[in-house]
């Protein structure tokens, strides 16, 4: 198991910090609410790669369930129950994709940095989506038809989270570019492999 350097602490305790200070800023539009969390768990994943984008978020999802208020309605083991927790799960999977599927290619480009946070937002709306139908209909008892949650959930959603997969990967490159992004073992390895 591989040791984690002080900078990769740090990045991942900013990215923590990051999205929970994301959960509350509240952008008001028309009359629904949005925030930046979507925004930083995607500069989560590309920042910091595959496996330590998905830590950070789970460490954020961990704290949310120890009873640590980062949540948009608060915290504890019971928001397991709330129909947006599936959110929050797939946020760590969406981390995880996104780091996965941005190092993947022969370079680092916008385009590749836009489709791993296309990605990583489908996986967000079919797993957020399907447990919000699922609780709302089986565990609350306020039942919802499928295709109410799928307009409400999701299509309403999708042209704000699209902005933000957009200037994610503006702001995942700005940061490849600058050098704080983690470079993965493998990685690193070929990089040296072909300079030598």
């Amino acid at each position: 198991m591989k040791h984690l350097t002080v900078r990769e602490i740090v990045l991942c305790g900013l990215f923590i910090a990051l999205i929970t200070a994301g959960t509350f800023i509240r952008i008001p539009v028309g009359t629904d609410v949005y925030t930046l969390q979507f925004l930083f768990t995607l500069l989560a994943g590309l920042v910091l790669g595959a496996r330590l984008g998905a830590v950070a978020v789970a460490a954020y999802v961990l704290l949310g369930l120890l009873g640590v208020p980062v949540f948009a309605s608060g915290g504890g083991p019971a928001y397991v129950l709330q129909p947006t927790f599936g959110y929050l799960l797939a946020f760590i999977l969406q981390a995880w994709f996104g780091g996965y599927y941005a190092r993947r290619g022969a370079a680092i480009s916008y385009g590749r940095l836009l489709l791993a946070n296309l990605g990583g937002m489908v996986i967000v709306y079919l797993i957020g989506i399907a447990w919000f139908y699922l609780v709302s209909n089986y565990v609350i008892a306020a039942p919802i038809p499928l295709w109410t949650a799928i307009l409400y959930c999701g299509i309403l959603q999708a042209p704000p989270d699209f902005l933000l997969c957009l200037a994610a990967a503006g702001i995942g490159l700005r940061c490849y570019r600058s050098g704080v992004w983690i470079v993965e073992e493998k990685h690193t390895a070929l990089h040296k492999e072909v300079c030598a």
